[in-house]
């Protein structure tokens, strides 16, 4: 049965954390790679500001985001961040039977429900890993949404089985915002042209650091670019950003990006074990993205005992299917990671508020 919207906060993100005084904290809420945007990257974006005096030219950015998935042009849709996609989705299909697959970034079903259509839940099972069941979305369903590899759960699904939902008829919508956080983007559906009604999204912020610039983009068949592109006003992505869209398309950038997601599938993997010292915590694992999914009991004070450390996390009750006693963790580097774990040792309850 579909479950109350109002049960979560939908529109609560991880920002939220590192607002005002918070801004003080390590942030491990956000799951934007530190360190960026790289010097070369802030220096093509600075070059672009010479043309403010034009109307932006997406042409070349289209071409190079195409080449980089080996798709045509008129495959791509280049967005204000891979949000306002979801937005652009909820304003031009008319879907009967709308399902999001949870948990997951709260922000598609919320772009829906604003725009008028009732939406139906599949929540995945925690004591299964949240590992995707095919079989558990509603046959009928003609718009399904999931995200891969999965906000906040870290769960990388196999593209064999997120592609089984493919229907005809039915737009299978993808969230891959963290796929190239994964080495060898192993399990992406981007290139695929041959799964009915595909559409996959993408996002330049987490890997390149580029949340305030809202770059992202759209790859499905010709037919639903110019249905989305309709909805869309005029230069509906500024010139310094297509900027960006067409250097990260480069393969000395996607040589970086690849370093980057080694690193820091190394970083999760020292996080993951020291926090496996600890038998009051539990961790969604395999993880495959770029943050963690932790349970404990009393998860809320937890998260203000570790604000008062100096840390601030994500917390995780406003995701449909989870409840009071998740937080995501962003990773970091293995020093973070490691001070991280000595303020959480000092945040957690007692051994006797364990949960059952």
């Amino acid at each position: 049965m579909p479950t109350p919207a109002d049960r979560h906060d939908l529109r609560h993100h991880g920002d939220a954390e590192v607002r005002d005084e918070g801004a003080a904290l390590v942030d491990l809420a956000v799951n934007v790679r530190t360190g960026t945007p790289p010097s070369w990257l802030k220096e093509r974006i600075a070059a672009s500001l010479d043309d403010l005096a034009r109307y932006p030219d997406g042409r070349a950015a289209r071409r190079a985001v195409a080449a980089r998935h080996g798709r045509p042009a008129d495959e791509v849709l280049l967005t204000a961040g891979a949000a306002e996609a979801f937005v652009l989705l909820a304003r031009t299909v008319a879907p009967r039977r709308a399902v999001v697959v949870h948990p997951q970034f709260t922000e598609p079903e919320a772009a829906l429900r604003d725009a008028g259509h009732a939406v139906e839940r599949v929540l995945l099972d925690g004591s299964r890993g949240f590992r995707l069941d095919p079989a558990a979305v509603p046959e009928d369903a003609d718009l399904v949404v999931i995200g891969n590899p999965t906000n906040p759960t870290s769960v990388l699904h196999p593209a064999d089985a997120v592609a089984r939902l493919a229907r005809p008829g039915r737009l299978l919508v993808v969230d891959e915002a963290f796929m190239d956080a994964v080495p060898g983007e192993a399990e992406s559906l981007a290139g695929r042209r041959d799964v009915p009604g595909l559409v996959v999204l993408r996002s330049l912020t987490k890997t390149w650091g580029l949340a305030g610039l809202r770059i992202g983009y759209v790859l499905t068949a010709p037919e639903t670019v110019a249905s989305l592109q309709r909805s869309q006003p005029l230069w509906p992505v500024s010139a310094p950003a297509l900027a960006a869209a067409e250097a990260c398309s480069a393969p000395e950038a996607l040589a970086e990006a690849e370093a980057a997601a080694v690193r820091i599938a190394e970083d999760r993997a020292h996080l993951l074990g020291r926090l496996a010292e600890s038998d009051r915590i539990e961790v969604v694992a395999p993880a495959a993205g770029p943050f963690l999914l932790l349970r404990t009991a009393g998860a809320a004070a937890v998260r203000v005992r570790l604000r008062a450390c100096g840390f601030a996390v994500r917390r995780a009750d406003t995701f449909p299917g989870l409840g009071p006693d998740w937080l995501r963790v962003a990773v970091r580097d293995r020093a973070v990671s490691d001070a991280f774990v000595e303020a959480l040792a000092k945040a957690l309850p007692e051994p006797d508020g364990l949960l059952d």
